[in-house]
């Protein structure tokens, strides 16, 4: 099945578009957990089994993994193989460089982690993700607005010299994602806290292109304005990602059943903004 069948397909049987980012802090974690990666191991694999059927994908970042060498992404590779198959696995890694390291990226991500879909920088170009773009079956899914503060700093900035031609670089990005959405499966990366641009990307790249949706909660997003304007004419392929607010919703030993408590929580404000859709 490819990523998009396997994100309708999830999103359908648990009637959600909740996606966890899977970010693991030990810091952050239950002071019960030991803060190595036996204890990290326990508490992701805990959250899982407390929300696996409320979610239409799982988000782990790479960052917070590699951080430990070989060990951290043996975790990453065991975590995403704990992940139930019918839920596909969304590895925000924000991977691209020229065309041979790229490829080696790609067989990373794909064939020894077994990750569903990847994120990628578009900023090299289109040889820079066609290793990505070729694998058929994965979801590769491109940033186009992010949801950090000084995303504006390239991404909002106008292109074209005539005032007629003006073109902001998101919107060139979310144009070129079409003309490379040859194999229907790309995605794009739209943050929360833009939700003008949100609603333009939408608008450019029509009901079929997935977008995930970073930054509701603690970045600042409203959700009901990114449901609003990410969502497609029937209500679906906006991934709405939090991770702190439901990971980290306890710091006890409930942490699993409260990370539940969370999901279902968002899980109803966003059936609620989307059956009025």
């Amino acid at each position: 099945m490819t990523f998009k069948g396997k994100l309708l397909s999830a999103a359908a049987a648990n009637k959600s578009w909740l996606c966890i980012g899977l970010d693991p802090d030990p810091a952050k974690m239950p002071s019960t957990l030991s803060r190595d990666i036996g204890g990290i191991e326990i508490f992701l694999k805990s959250i899982i089994d407390s929300t696996s059927d409320l979610v239409c994908a799982y988000k782990p970042n790479s960052a917070f993994f590699e951080i430990y060498g070989g060990p951290g992404i043996e975790l990453l590779k065991r975590v995403i193989e704990y992940i139930p198959d019918n839920i596909p696995v969304i590895l925000d890694a924000k991977r691209a460089d020229i065309g041979n390291t790229s490829r080696m990226y790609a067989r990373a991500a794909f064939d020894y982690l077994g990750a569903d879909a990847i994120t990628v920088n578009p900023y090299l170009g289109h040889d820079s993700l066609k290793p990505f773009l070729d694998y058929a079956d994965k979801g590769i899914i491109i940033l186009c607005v992010t949801s950090n503060p000084s995303s504006a700093d390239f991404q909002k900035q106008t292109l074209g010299k005539n005032p007629a031609d003006h073109i902001m670089l998101y919107e060139k990005v979310a144009s070129l994602a079409c003309q490379w959405n040859a194999n229907n499966n790309v995605g794009l990366v739209v943050g929360a806290t833009s939700p003008a641009e949100l609603a333009a990307v939408r608008k450019l790249v029509g009901d079929e292109i997935p977008i995930l949706i970073p930054g509701v909660g603690a970045q600042g997003g409203e959700l009901q304005n990114a449901l609003s304007a990410g969502s497609n004419g029937a209500g679906k392929l906006a991934i709405i990602n939090v991770s702190r607010s439901v990971i980290y919703a306890s710091s006890r030993d409930d942490y699993g059943a409260k990370a539940r408590e969370s999901a279902q929580l968002l899980i109803e404000q966003i059936r609620a903004v989307l059956s009025s859709k």
